[in-house]
């Protein structure tokens, strides 16, 4: 059981289950809980998705994917005895997540539709059961552990169990923050990227120009730039701009729209084709360009907030809520933050070598001066100053430096222990049947069991 967690936080069963290379020839049923079936296929297109993603297949991969299946299978079960709510909006969010993902791997709407055989709109029909499935299953499973809680005890018994060789091994990590100006360009110079955008719509609606080559000779996106400008966007989206969203989705098909700004810049979109709340645009951003007048007058004033940091007249955290332009990280405290929302991150993980630059020479609680660079998110030009909040040294796992994390696996393991005696006590209330194929598998153990005096009643 102690395999089931990982199960539910994973894409079981995923798209690849529908937008499949090989396709199951045959198929039957290999296990039922309740009125709840698994298919042969289910099992055999997770270890296809599993050996496309060049993951290593145990030996057992069909026994460890049944297991967890069944498990699952339970989980919803009760879920639905329990009546735990899980709305379509819930589901059709999630839904939507994984096509736009996978429109991501494939390159496009009409190669994933290709691939798959289906269209996008069968393809999530089909998905629905599925993700209904694993939304109902992490619902029960919450309810089952979300009352569970550790100790300080807990967490040194779990720590003293742990051989000291099979210890973490951790490199050192800083806590950064970052104050981040972006330079205003002039009027004349926002005058003429407008200009330019106008002249691209112009020469498209005459049928003199097209909008991907426009796109792909002078947009300043460099996410859909060597694409034609092209992008496969949803209404409900929270990544995009809202300005931008709500732009696109006023167009016709086919339709280009005037000028308009973001924060990123200045755009003209196309609506290739809008589907309810899903579309297909191209589009051209251009950024005016900043001189180097506007970024001396960033670097003056950054520099007068370093002069006042310095000073102790202001903390690094007011700076940034007063001062900082920076999204990303204005609502941190001006924390540069890992992709699982941690503060704390290795110099690896800082994939910005100007910043890994800035770093070299700063001590814990020192000031950068305020240097000019690119900002990769937007490929604005800005100026940042930077602190280092807070250095560990390379070190071995332990209790002082890093007890959340130590007690975050305590928990888990705590949760996973009522999970486990949560099955023990229900698996009996369950009918389950499992085809022979599969019942000497050690890891179907309980649910063999159950099956054999199940199937005698």
């Amino acid at each position: 059981m102690k395999k089931i967690v990982l199960f539910l936080c994973l894409p079981a069963f995923t798209f690849a289950s529908f937008a499949q290379t090989k396709k199951v020839v045959a198929d039957k049923i290999i296990a039922t809980v309740g009125d709840k079936i698994i298919l042969k296929s289910d099992i055999d297109n997770a270890i296809l998705d599993y050996q496309r993603q060049n993951k290593d297949v145990p030996a057992n991969a069909g026994c460890l994917l049944l297991q967890q299946a069944l498990a699952v299978k339970a989980l919803v079960l009760q879920a639905e005895r329990d009546s735990l709510p899980v709305s379509e909006d819930q589901i059709n969010a999630e839904i939507d997540n994984r096509i736009r993902y996978f429109i991501g791997q494939y390159g496009s709407k009409e190669v994933l539709e290709q691939v798959a055989g289906k269209t996008v709109y069968q393809l999530k029909e089909e998905f629905k059961p599925v993700i209904r499935d694993q939304k109902l299953a992490a619902a029960e499973r919450d309810k089952i552990v979300g009352d569970v809680r550790i100790t300080p005890n807990e967490v040194e018994d779990y720590y003293s169990k742990i051989p000291k060789d099979s210890l973490e091994f951790y490199e050192s990590q800083l806590e950064v923050g970052q104050i981040v100006l972006y330079p205003k360009p002039s009027r004349d110079l926002e005058n003429y990227a407008i200009d330019q955008l106008k002249e691209y719509k112009k020469e498209v609606e005459d049928g003199t120009k097209k909008f991907e080559v426009l796109a792909s000779l002078f947009s300043d996106d460099p996410g859909s730039k060597d694409n034609g400008g092209l992008y496969e966007i949803n209404r409900n989206e929270k990544q995009w701009d809202p300005v931008f969203l709500a732009k696109a989705f006023s167009l016709k098909d086919g339709q280009i729209s005037s000028v308009f700004k973001t924060r990123f810049g200045y755009h003209i979109i196309q609506m290739v084709s809008k589907r309810g709340d899903d579309a297909t645009i191209r589009h051209i951003l251009k950024i005016p360009q900043v001189s180097s007048i506007e970024v001396n007058q960033a670097k003056q004033k950054l520099d007068s907030i370093r002069t006042q940091l310095q000073n102790g007249t202001l903390q690094f955290g007011e700076a940034v809520s007063r001062y900082s332009e920076d999204e990303n990280s204005k609502f941190t405290g001006g924390r540069l933050t890992a992709p699982d929302g941690s503060t704390f991150l290795t110099i690896d993980e800082l994939h910005d070598k100007d910043l890994v630059l800035m770093l070299q020479n700063l001590k814990v609680g020192q000031f950068s001066q305020p240097i000019e660079y690119v900002d990769p998110t937007n490929q604005k030009k800005a100026v940042r100053i930077v602190e280092i909040l807070s250095k560990t040294e390379p070190h071995r796992e332990n209790l002082k430096d890093d007890y959340d994390k130590v007690a975050q696996r305590a928990l888990e393991e705590k949760k996973n222990t009522a999970l486990d005696e949560w099955f023990n006590k229900k698996i009996p209330t369950f009918y389950i049947n499992i085809d022979p194929q599969y019942a000497t598998c050690p890891e179907l153990g309980k649910w063999v069991v159950n099956h054999s005096s199940t199937a005698q009643k």
